[in-house]
């Protein structure tokens, strides 16, 4: 295993971590900072040592889904009590967006497919910033921003997967 493949798993066995650390507490915000850093350093390392490969983006990719599907377990009801019903449907339809543009690729390219257009990393970007806004007054503001961000890129991967 390479050393940015070897980054993304240890981001990997930080996501499990988190799994056994409560919310919103120090050690819980120096994990999810870790494990956001490991997401940054993977793909920088192997770009610079020329070792990235189609296996270390699909691991990346895996790790992302693994990252976020924990934290919004751990968040979700803290997210759930300060949001309104507004910017569930918002993201319920971002979700629904992503989902046709994986199986657009999944016909297309007969395998899983997720792009890390500067859209998507710019998302991933601030969707992880809010675990940090959960007691801003600006965080509703700050999802609604997102939400548009995230359905302009997860569009964007659409169109690219139909007509890339």
């Amino acid at each position: 295993m390479n050393l940015p493949n070897g980054i993304t798993a240890a981001r990997m066995a930080g996501t499990a971590a988190l799994l056994l650390v409560r919310p919103l507490t120090p050690g819980f915000y120096i994990l999810y900072t870790l494990t956001g850093l490991t997401d940054v350093l993977d793909g920088w390392i192997a770009r610079r040592t020329g070792t990235a490969s189609d296996f270390g983006a699909r691991l990346d990719s895996a790790a992302d889904l693994l990252f976020y599907t924990v934290v919004l377990c751990k968040l979700f009801p803290i997210l759930d009590a300060r949001m309104p019903p507004e910017i569930w449907y918002a993201v319920g339809g971002v979700l629904l967006l992503r989902l046709l543009g994986y199986a657009v690729a999944a016909v297309r390219y007969r395998r899983f497919a997720a792009l890390h257009t500067k859209l998507n990393k710019l998302t991933g970007l601030c969707v992880f910033s809010i675990a940090y806004l959960l007691d801003s007054p600006a965080l509703v503001p700050v999802c609604c921003l997102i939400c548009l961000l995230a359905a302009i890129a997860a569009g964007q991967e659409l169109l690219l997967h139909l007509f890339g």
